[in-house]
């Protein structure tokens, strides 16, 4: 059991020490026999597999991951209440809304890590509502920032917000359906 110390302890059930070096007692030989190539691809399967979950989340330790979520939810948050001080000026109200908005949704990257956040982003019920929202939020900057216009920009900005809110929906069991049959009740025009 010594000679594999690396393997995680719920694999072998040892001790917790596991060698940190991945080459261990080969890096000082020259040739390699087969059975140490083997054993190599070994470790470095299971290295790999012991650190899937770090690199989906940025490398950074829980803690960190923690303290870049706060801060990119409250900075886009303030981006987005400091926004409503210049609503009257429309495109400044939608590059700063867009970017607050963007930081926070972004936030839960540093959480569950940028591949599986773009996993779920992309997930068949959310992959509409993403679009949507991306595209909107693109199409507010380009209109507040290159074009210039107030009324293309406030319409970005409203679309953006509607997707925005049918994208958080789809998290939560049956809040897409209640919120449609509610729309559908209100809008019904039977007498």
């Amino acid at each position: 059991m010594e000679r594999f110390k690396w393997i995680p302890q719920s694999l072998h059930g040892g001790d917790q020490d596991r060698e940190d070096d991945l080459l261990g007692e080969f890096e000082d030989s020259d040739s390699w026999s087969p059975l140490q190539v083997l054993h190599l691809l070994c470790r470095f399967r299971c290295l790999i597999a012991n650190l899937s979950f770090v690199s989906d989340s940025l490398f950074l330790p829980l803690g960190q991951r923690l303290y870049g979520f706060a801060a990119s939810l409250v900075i886009g948050f303030a981006f987005m209440l400091l926004s409503l001080i210049v609503f009257y000026r429309p495109i400044k109200f939608g590059i700063m809304f867009t970017f607050g908005n963007i930081l926070a949704v972004g936030s839960t990257a540093f959480l569950i890590g940028p591949v599986q956040q773009a996993r779920m982003m992309l997930d068949p019920v959310r992959i509409y509502a993403t679009a949507i929202y991306v595209g909107s939020a693109i199409v507010a900057l380009v209109c507040a920032l290159w074009i210039h216009s107030k009324m293309l920009t406030l319409i970005a900005i409203i679309i953006e917000i509607c997707a925005l809110v049918w994208y958080s929906l789809s998290y939560v069991p049956f809040a897409r359906r209640m919120v449609s049959e509610l729309f559908a009740s209100c809008c019904d025009t039977e007498f």
